[in-house]
């Protein structure tokens, strides 16, 4: 269960979306990008990977219900 959530969290857009957090934290906090920027694209960058997991959850579900009948 541990190993499939890890590699589960080291996909590629699991990696894209941890590093794009870092480095935009990184930026707001050199006063690079303002917070406002950061909050925009910090929640774009959440709403898609959260979004694209639970499509891909439900996915699963339906599939699974299929096959069951």
């Amino acid at each position: 269960m541990f190993l499939t959530r890890l590699s589960n969290l080291l996909c590629v857009k699991s990696i894209v979306t941890i590093l794009l957090t870092l480095v935009f934290g990184y930026l707001t906090l050199t006063n690079r990008v303002s917070s406002q920027d950061f909050l925009t694209i910090f929640s774009v960058v959440i709403a898609f990977y959260f979004g694209t997991q639970s499509q891909r959850l439900h996915d699963n579900d339906t599939t699974k219900e299929k096959s069951h009948s």
